[in-house]
């Protein structure tokens, strides 16, 4: 059942997230996801459940022990306090524990949102076991060697956005396909955060769900 079974690591530590299951029956690989700069809250349970309908057994880390926020102000506190360092091997560890997970053969993807898309790209960088990579609106600090991914990328952007700006993105695509990194990268004429359907001041319905079909078809051909 959904966020029941625990994820254990390779030293045998329970891993701090939830983990939500697709049947045997309809399993297509995994998928590590990693929240917003919200914290581990509803929201991405919610994405983690959708996604193990679809047949991916899904692990949503918790990057700040517990601690959700519904304020922008201690959001960035939150952000600010976060080791980078760690919050990566805790990605690399939830990798490897759902590769053990499923046996032989498993193949895992990982997928984020804003600070997630960031950290996504960035594990990617780190570990080039990992089979996809999945980055909604989050490019990680230029001091990550993204060229050093690779897993095949597929980007979701809004072009309506402060922080991943439409610059910095098209400078991000010409740096992956100068290097050779399989990535496609999708722009929506939409917001920031034009995923998130508990923010109505951003979310766009239409593009979400272009997003979406584009990921779980992505997600199938590259872990099915």
């Amino acid at each position: 059942m959904a966020g029941q079974a625990r994820l254990t690591g390779k030293q045998g530590q329970e891993l701090a997230g939830y983990l939500s299951e697709a049947t045997a029956s309809q399993a297509k690989g995994a998928v590590v996801l990693v929240h917003e700069w919200w914290g581990l809250n509803e929201h991405i349970r919610g994405i983690a459940d959708r996604l193990a309908k679809e047949g991916f057994t899904v692990f949503a880390t918790d990057l700040y022990g517990g601690r959700t926020t519904k304020d922008a102000q201690e959001a960035d506190k939150l952000l600010s306090q976060m080791d980078w360092g760690k919050a990566s091997q805790a990605l690399k560890d939830a990798t490897e524990a759902l590769r053990q997970r499923g046996g032989a053969g498993t193949k895992v993807a990982i997928l984020g949102f804003c600070m997630g898309g960031a950290l996504t790209l960035l594990a990617g960088a780190n570990d080039a076991g990992l089979d996809a990579v999945v980055p909604f609106y989050g490019i990680p600090p230029d001091t990550v060697d993204v060229t050093r991914i690779r897993a095949p990328i597929l980007g979701h952007f809004a072009t309506k956005d402060d922080w991943c700006t439409p610059d910095k993105v098209d400078a991000l695509e010409a740096k992956l396909k100068k290097a050779n990194v399989p990535a496609e990268l999708h722009r929506y004429d939409a917001n920031h955060a034009f995923f998130n359907d508990t923010r109505p001041e951003v979310y766009s319905p239409d593009n979400a769900q272009r997003a979406w079909t584009r990921t779980v078809h992505f997600l199938r051909e590259k872990l099915g």
